[in-house]
């Protein structure tokens, strides 16, 4: 209709020429006849124009029904598209139309301000960003004063980017922006604490947060209240357990069953601070910028007790550690625990890096717990290093012995020690001695370590071999995987960056509980009989009845001859 209606306007308009196909026709028209073509025409024109009305309401329509989504309608939506964009009449309109319309959308659903003020809650990565922009900001002080801040921590806060590029040559590491905000981390604890050593010992995965890990060591005479008051309240406790006991046997009575003549074994004590276990002190934290959390001294029974479960760590200090057998005390302890581990198996140096003293050197090797740097060691070749006969290598941290520590501790010296009457020790039996654990002294090499599943213990070679006279020596170990550690020169840096778990080829098979104890011990005086039979609990009980009757008989008996002698 609508093509018909234009041609018709095409034609009514058109002017008509002198010889044309038309001209025959038009002058055989009579005026009657054009009259009533005119009104034709007319009325055809008035119907097209009613149909083109209704088409475009129908389409208006259409166009302002409201959506069952949004409650919204697309009229009004595309009006308001072209008043923005001759509004703000952009450059390629036709390109922005789509970024115009989901504005006008937006724009549309903004809240309107009321009384109330809305208050959003700021996400957790909001909060830690706060938090870390306190790394970046630096003091009001002078130039000159910050640059003496500055100085007295640098023997201090070691140059963690420069250690994360030689370690990202060998394959490992943390992404360049971790790495730096750690290091401003470490940088605020050095200014917390009275720190002598700090270094950035690594990062242990966890469930649903990660460890990051800071080693270092106090200054002489600080940083041991807190330790030492721990080891006071272990001691105030066992005082207590002691005179709790004494009391009930003071106080108890005759009739109360027998106890139990069952002694636990000796208590190995932890060690001293500074010294084997306990040398270093270590802080975590799960993110830069968040407070450090110091790690307590570790106990013997923990570092037994780790190497008899194998658990993923959560992330979170203070949860339980559900495992049998059962842990002695929280993630916290657990997470010491593995990371003396860790340290004790995995921390290398290049050979004659360090050195003992000359005092030291008459001891015998097995007492040896301290060295010195060697201050005339030139540094060896990475080729050296990379030797896979791993002669050039050596521990520098002391070998951790089955027992818990570092330095062997003889359990029955301290019980006979609590027998203090002569008659005690005429009657009480001699216990065997316990033959004394040894380990590897320090500086063992590690071509001394044991193979692991057959193969070697360590993985050693050059971070590249295009560039050999630029190669650094690069050395990971097998028994901890995610243990690594770098030697150029005289630069060697160790770092740990795993799940804190150690090597196992087969699938892990937890402790089996042990045999249920007995209730009494069988003997002569005391032994189980077995429970009677039907058939003989009737004979019992019949033979009883008729032990009555017969009772019964004998009294009445009884009682008539007493009555025929009155």
């Amino acid at each position: 209709m609508r093509a018909m209606t234009s041609r018709f306007q095409e034609e009514k308009g058109r002017p008509f020429q002198s010889g044309s196909a038309c001209e025959g026709v038009l002058v055989a028209i009579t005026p009657a006849t054009l009259s009533q073509r005119q009104q034709s025409a007319s009325k055809s024109s008035r119907n097209m124009a009613a149909t083109e009305e209704v088409s475009y309401q129908n389409a208006k329509s259409f166009l302002l029904k409201s959506s069952t989504i949004s409650n919204e309608n697309l009229y009004d939506h595309l009006a308001q598209i072209i008043n923005r964009v001759l509004d703000e009449r952009p450059d390629n309109a036709v390109d922005a139309i789509e970024d115009i319309s989901r504005s006008v959308k937006r724009d549309k659903y903004s809240s309107e301000p009321d009384a109330i003020q809305d208050v959003d809650a700021p996400s957790e990565q909001v909060e830690l960003a706060e938090k870390q922009s306190k790394l970046f900001e630096v003091s009001g002080e002078s130039e000159e004063q910050a640059e003496g801040a500055e100085e007295e921590l640098t023997p201090v806060v070691p140059n963690v980017m420069e250690q994360a590029f030689y370690f990202e040559q060998a394959g490992v590491g943390l992404n360049k922006e971790d790495t730096f905000r750690i290091y401003l981390a470490l940088k605020q604890l050095a200014q917390e604490q009275p720190l002598e050593t700090l270094r950035f010992w690594g990062k242990i995965f966890g469930t649903q947060a990660d460890y990051i890990i800071a080693e270092g060591e106090f200054r002489e005479g600080e940083g041991e209240e807190e330790e030492n008051g721990e080891g006071d309240e272990e001691e105030t406790g066992e005082q207590k357990n002691e005179e709790g006991d004494e009391g009930e046997e003071e106080g108890g009575d005759s009739d109360e069953p027998p106890k139990s003549n069952y002694k636990p074994p000796p208590v190995i004590p932890k060690e001293e601070n500074r010294m084997g276990t306990n040398k270093k002190t270590y802080f975590v934290c799960t993110e830069p910028g968040q407070p450090w959390t110091r790690l307590p001294p570790v106990t013997p029974a923990q570092i037994q007790a780790t190497r008899q479960i194998r658990k993923f760590f959560t992330g979170n200090l203070e949860a339980s550690v559900v495992s049998y057998p059962p842990f002695p005390g929280t993630e916290m302890n657990y997470l010491r625990a593995q990371i003396q581990r860790i340290s004790a198996a995995t921390h290398v140096s290049p050979l004659n890096y360090y050195q003992f003293e000359e005092e030291e050197e008459e001891e015998e090797e097995e007492g040896r717990d301290s060295f010195i740097v060697n201050t005339e060691f030139e540094g060896l070749s990475a080729r050296d290093l990379a030797d896979p006969s791993l002669a050039n290598w050596v521990h520098h941290v002391q070998y951790v012995l089955p027992q818990g520590r570092c330095t062997w501790h003889n359990p029955v010296q301290k019980a006979e020690e609590d027998f203090e009457d002569e008659e005690e020790e005429e009657e009480r039996e001699e216990p065997d001695q316990p033959e004394p654990e040894k380990g590897p002294p320090l500086l063992t090499p590690l071509s001394e370590d044991t193979q692991v599943d057959g193969q070697s213990a360590w993985t050693v070679g050059l971070s590249t071999n295009l560039g050999t006279q630029y190669a650094i020596a690069a050395i990971q170990s097998n028994r901890w995987p995610g243990s690594h550690a770098f030697a150029i020169d005289r630069k060697f840096e160790n770092v740990y960056i795993g799940w804190g778990l150690k090597y196992q080829s087969g699938g892990f098979q937890p402790a089996i509980p042990g045999k249920c104890q007995s209730e009494y011990p069988m003997g002569e005086d005391i032994a189980e009989d077995n429970d009677p039979t039907p058939e003989e609990e009737a004979a019992l009980r019949a033979a009883q009845e008729e032990a009555e009757q017969e009772e019964d008989k004998e009294e009445e008996n009884e009682e008539e001859e007493d009555e025929d002698d009155d």
